[in-house]
């Protein structure tokens, strides 16, 4: 979302990545799968290889789904700050242009939530 400030902006954002311990924020959404309201933040470092995110931090995350455990991760389709994406999964985010705040979202062909019902 675009902010216009009506003023000087003359201070660090608290949520600026230097607060973060060399993590970086980043957003990721399932889309079709509204059990998951909304984006989910995680907290991860730039160099954690992208495949890794997919196999040991998002099943955490996403693994209640009944639907989850049948991702055929490359089928996925991607978008990286609104722009279409193919992660190289042996690199790290950093190395993919994920960013501070960067919002990932995906979609898993043939699945659209329970019983087909974008939930």
């Amino acid at each position: 979302m675009t902010v216009t400030a009506i003023g000087p902006y003359e201070f660090k954002s608290r949520d600026h990545v230097d607060n973060f311990h060399g993590n970086r924020v980043v957003y990721w959404h399932w889309e079709e799968h509204l059990m998951f309201c909304a984006a989910i933040a995680l907290m991860l470092p730039p160099a954690m290889p992208f495949g890794e995110v997919l196999g040991n931090v998002l099943p955490g995350c996403y693994g209640m789904h009944p639907e989850f455990s049948q991702i055929v991760w490359p089928k996925v389709t991607w978008m990286l700050d609104s722009r279409p994406f193919k992660p190289d999964m042996e690199a790290g985010l950093a190395a993919n242009h994920v960013g501070h705040k960067s919002l990932l979202r995906f979609w898993t062909p043939g699945l659209h939530g329970l019983g087909g019902a974008v939930v």
